[in-house]
C-alpha cells in the first residue's frame, strides 16, 4: 500500500523542509560569502566543506594557461555554499547522493578528452562530515580517484549545462531555466505529450508524468541545450522517471528560428540504442525542490539562501498558520512542593535554587544509591537525552558539527562533562565516522569494509569455518554478496551451509 502522509504533504518535500533547515546552515553562507568577496575560493570551498584535490600551478605546467586561466575564472565565480545547496539527496534524511561525480564545467585541452571541472560526492562508508571534494577529471585514463566507486562524470547528474546553479553571476537564471513562468496551458499540453510516450517496462507506467515535481513544460527547451552540448542540433533523448522506467522523446523545429517542440519516436527504438542515448539532467527534468516548498508555504523566502531567494521570492505563497507556541520555560522544575530554576552558572547547567553544600550532599547519596532530587533528576535528563537531541542528530547527519555543538553548549554549557546517554552515544558516533572518511581520502581502504564480511572466522583467529556459523551481512555488504547469501537455487555456491 502506498504511504500517503495525513497532513497531505509528500514526504519528500519534508525532507527537502529539513534539508533547508539543517544542511546549509546560515553561518557557512556568511563565511563563504566573506571569503569570497575577498577573492578568497579556497577559503570558501572551505567554509563549505568542500575539498580541493588539485594545484594550479601544476595545471598550467601540464595543460597550458589558456585552461589554467578559464578555470581561475570558473573557481573566482564559484559560490560553493550555492553548489552545496543544489546538490542531489537521498531519502530519507536528506544526506548528499553518495558515490557522485558530477561535471561543472569543460576546458579544451592538448589531449583528445577536455578537460572537466567535477565535483565528488563519498561513498556511503566516508560520508561522514558530508564533505566533497574539486577535482579534475582528465578522461577514462585518469588514475586520480582511483578509490572512488564511480570516477567518471553521471551522465544524469551533471551541472555543466546548468551554471545558475554554482555561478553567482548566473543564479538570477533560476526562474527562467526552471519553468516557473510557464503559462498554465503550455504545462497542460506538455504534461498530456508525456502522458502518452512509448517507455520502457516499469512498474506504474505513466504515473511519473502527472507527478507535480516534473517540469515537463520546460522539457524541449533544455533538451535543445542537451542535444547541442552533445553535438546533435535534434534527435532523441531520455527522461528517467524511475528505477526502470524511462521516456523517449524527440526534439523537432521547423527551423533554428522557432521554438522546439516535443514528440514521441516514430518508431521503437531498440533497448541499446535507448541507452546511448543522451539523458536529460535531473536538474532540468524536475522543478527545483526551493520552488515547491515556496508555493507550498513550507519555506518562508528569507530561509533559502539569499541567490535563491532573490530568484524566487515572488512565487512565495503566504506561510500556514500554525498554532501559537505556548509560553513555557523548559528549567523550571517542581521539587519538594516547589517550582525551581534550573539555569546556566559559570559554564554549567546547575539547579541554583539549591545551595551548593545540599547539592554535594544530594550527588553523594546518589552515587551511594539513594533517590535524587527532582532538579538533579532533570540536569542528568538534560544531559543523557535533552529535548533537542533530534536538532542536534538533525546537524551531525549534514556534518554540521559546529551547530551542533553550539546547540550542546546552548543546554548544558561549555564547561559540562557529558555522561553516558544518547547524546553522547551520537556525539562519539559522529566523531569516529569522520576517520573512515579521513582513510577514504587518503585512499587508504581499497575495497569495501564489507569485502570479507562473508569470511568465516572463529574466536581463535585461525581463519578456520566454524561449524555453525552463518554470516550476517549487513546493508553496505555488496550486492553480489547478498545473492549469494540469500541463493536458495544453488546453495553449494552460496556463502550458508
Amino acid at each position: 500500500m502506498a504511504h500517503h502522509p495525513a497532513n497531505g504533504i509528500p514526504p519528500r518535500l519534508l525532507m527537502w523542509q529539513r534539508v533547508r533547515e539543517y544542511a546549509v546552515p546560515p553561518s557557512m553562507i556568511e563565511i563563504a560569502t566573506a571569503r569570497r568577496a575577498v577573492g578568497d575560493w579556497a577559503g570558501a570551498c572551505a567554509a563549505a566543506r568542500i575539498d580541493v584535490d588539485f594545484d594550479l600551478r601544476a595545471v598550467r605546467d601540464r595543460h597550458g594557461s589558456d585552461v589554467t586561466n578559464h578555470l581561475r575564472t570558473d573557481l573566482r565565480r564559484l559560490t560553493p555554499d550555492l553548489l552545496r545547496w543544489h546538490m542531489p539527496r537521498i531519502l530519507p534524511d536528506g544526506r548528499l547522493r553518495p558515490g557522485l561525480t558530477i561535471a561543472l564545467a569543460h576546458y579544451r585541452s592538448s589531449g583528445g578528452t577536455p578537460l572537466q571541472l567535477v565535483v565528488r560526492t563519498p561513498p556511503v562508508r566516508a560520508d561522514a562530515g558530508q564533505r566533497m571534494s574539486l577535482a579534475l577529471w582528465q578522461g577514462p585514463g585518469d588514475d586520480a580517484a582511483a578509490h572512488h566507486p564511480h570516477p567518471h562524470p553521471d551522465r544524469r547528474f551533471r551541472l555543466d549545462l546548468h551554471r545558475h546553479l554554482w555561478d553567482r553571476e548566473r543564479s538570477g537564471e533560476l526562474a527562467r531555466r526552471c519553468g516557473a513562468d510557464a503559462t498554465p496551458a503550455l504545462a497542460s499540453s506538455a504534461r498530456s505529450l508525456v502522458a502518452g510516450r512509448p517507455v520502457l517496462p516499469g512498474p506504474a507506467p505513466g504515473a511519473a508524468a502527472h507527478d507535480a515535481s516534473w517540469a515537463v513544460e520546460n522539457w524541449a527547451a533544455e533538451a535543445e541545450l542537451l542535444l547541442r552540448a552533445e553535438g546533435r542540433p535534434r534527435g532523441a533523448f531520455t527522461v528517467r522517471l524511475g528505477a526502470r522506467n524511462r521516456a523517449v522523446l524527440e526534439l523537432v523545429a521547423p527551423d533554428d528560428s522557432h521554438a522546439p517542440s516535443l514528440r514521441p519516436p516514430r518508431e521503437t527504438l531498440p533497448q541499446q540504442e535507448i541507452a546511448a542515448l543522451p539523458v536529460l539532467p535531473e536538474a532540468a527534468a524536475r522543478i527545483p525542490p526551493d520552488l515547491e516548498l515556496l508555493r507550498a508555504g513550507l519555506v518562508p523566502a528569507g530561509r533559502l539562501h539569499p541567490l535563491v531567494a532573490a530568484a524566487l521570492a515572488r512565487f512565495a505563497a503566504a506561510p500556514a498558520a500554525g498554532p501559537a507556541p505556548e509560553p513555557g520555560d523548559p528549567h523550571r522544575v517542581e521539587c519538594r512542593g516547589e517550582v525551581h530554576r534550573i539555569a546556566l552558572r559559570d559554564g554549567v547547567l546547575t539547579a541554583i535554587d539549591h545551595d551548593p553544600v545540599e547539592l554535594r550532599r544530594e550527588d553523594l547519596l546518589v552515587a551511594l544509591g539513594g533517590p535524587a532530587l527532582p532538579c538533579l533528576r532533570a540536569i542528568d535528563l538534560v544531559h543523557r537525552s535533552p529535548e533537542a537531541l533530534p536538532a542536534v542528530r538533525e546537524r551531525l547527519c549534514h556534518g554540521d558539527i559546529t551547530g551542533a555543538l553550539t546547540v550542546v553548549e546552548g543546554l548544558l554549557g561549555p564547561g559540562a562533562v557529558l555522561r553516558d546517554g544518547p547524546l553522547r552515544v551520537v556525539l562519539e558516533s559522529a566523531a569516529a565516522r569522520r576517520l573512515d572518511h579521513g582513510l577514504f581520502r587518503a585512499g587508504l581502504v581499497a575495497e569495501h569494509p564489507a569485502a570479507d564480511a562473508g569470511e568465516d572466522r572463529n574466536a581463535s583467529g585461525t581463519g578456520y569455518p566454524e561449524v555453525d556459523h552463518r554470516p550476517r551481512l549487513d546493508r553496505r555488504a555488496p550486492a553480489a554478496m547478498h545473492r549469494k547469501q540469500t541463493s536458495r537455487a544453488r546453495p553449494r555456491t552460496g556463502l550458508h551451509r
